[in-house]
């Protein structure tokens, strides 16, 4: 199988597991629990239609949309993932530049493995960055502060990790970060020699937006739910997320929001977006995907702030599913983790192409020619 071949995010799938250790593809793939959410995340698309219009006149259509600030030509962006350099050598620099030559938002994480400024100096797109509040407060001041100086157009807080959610393929595969290769798990490294290669002999494996305060996840091997629920601050509330906000001064997302009354609350502290999300279903097993509560959320805040629809993202007709509803954008993690991990900023690219080609294709035939003409009359449910 060739990159050539992959037409899909499915596709990507295949391709990244070919080419990663198993203990690796396996994070990427894997969601908390039985993974009852994490498939629910895109099953729920499939029970809204689409009802489209012809005779539009749609030679031109219009992907535009303006997220945070910043106007970005598709409504889709890349949502910020950790460890990014275990999946491809590239890492954050090929999602970075793909996102740029698409003109869209990416985000880097807290767990980056390539540094704020370094981000901010190369990559000219629109850039988020999304924040752990971690125990150690100096930490969590000094990305804030790395983050003003580098540039960012928005702060992004994720608050659905108080704890670790049960991620028993990690616990089966025995991953971590860094990883520890086990007698168990070394047949699966072993397999893939290209990829331990590239792990041993470029730059050294770590995420320097920790350096310097935490080893935990660079020298220091731990799974990431233990991470998780050992280095974050578990008394992180309201009152801490609006001094973040007025801490950053500029657009302010809140990352994990699930409920009408918590969009609310989102709202009254001044947040200027949320992201609809309940972490590719590897928190919370059992709960809603983000297409489940769209609706209700966009009809108690949309006319506050930018509603978001993150997470189980697989086609272009999901994107215009979700925009019909009322969100600004959509995002997600694994649409592009998979090609990263299959072919670099290559796959990233072609990623993002079949995306958009998607997103423009389905337009035309739904008969609408911008994204604000997508409404919830376009749309059945079953």
């Amino acid at each position: 199988m060739r990159l050539t071949d992959c037409h899909n995010v499915n596709d990507f799938r295949a391709l990244a597991k070919r080419r990663l250790p198993g203990p690796v593809f396996h994070y990427i793939d894997g969601g908390a629990d039985d993974e009852r959410t994490l498939a629910r995340n895109t099953r729920t698309y499939e029970e809204c239609d689409l009802v489209p219009s012809v005779l539009a006149g749609v030679e031109e259509v219009d992907l535009t949309t303006t997220v945070m600030g910043r106007t970005i030509d598709m409504p889709l962006f890349l949502s910020p993932t950790a460890l990014q350099r275990l999946f491809h050598w590239q890492g954050e620099r090929a999602v970075g530049r793909a996102a740029e030559k698409f003109g869209t938002y990416f985000g880097i994480s807290s767990l980056a493995t390539v540094g704020i400024a370094e981000i901010g100096a190369t990559i000219s797109s629109p850039k988020m960055f999304q924040l752990y509040v971690h125990k150690d407060k100096g930490l969590n001041r000094a990305m804030v502060e790395q983050c003003k100086a580098a540039e960012f157009d928005a702060l992004t807080l994720t608050v659905d990790t108080i704890v670790g959610g049960n991620r028993e393929r990690c616990l089966r595969t025995g991953f971590t970060s860094p990883p520890r290769i086990t007698p168990r798990s070394f047949l699966s490294y072993a397999a893939k020699p290209a990829w331990g290669l590239n792990y041993m002999f470029r730059e050294k494996f770590e995420l320097p937006n920790l350096s310097g305060h935490i080893g935990e996840g660079s020298s220091v091997a731990l799974s990431i739910g233990d991470y998780f629920t050992t280095m974050l601050d578990q008394s992180l509330d309201w009152t801490m997320a609006e001094r973040i906000r007025a801490d950053w001064g500029g657009e302010f997302c809140l990352k994990g929001i699930m409920s009408v009354e918590d969009a609310k609350r989102a709202a009254d502290i001044g947040a200027t977006a949320i992201m609809v999300s309940n972490h590719g279903g590897r928190q919370l097993d059992g709960s809603r995907a983000p297409f489940d509560q769209l609706a209700e959320i966009v009809d108690a805040v949309g006319d506050r702030l930018e509603v978001i629809c993150d997470g189980g993202i697989r086609r272009g007709s999901h994107v215009l599913k979700a925009l019909s509803v009322g969100a600004k954008a959509c995002s997600g993690g694994r649409l592009y983790l998979y090609a990263l991990a299959a072919a670099g900023q290559a796959g990233v690219e072609r990623a993002l192409g079949n995306l958009r080609a998607e997103i423009e294709r389905d337009m035309k035939l739904m008969g609408v020619t911008n994204v604000g003409a997508l409404s919830r009359d376009n749309l059945r449910w079953r």
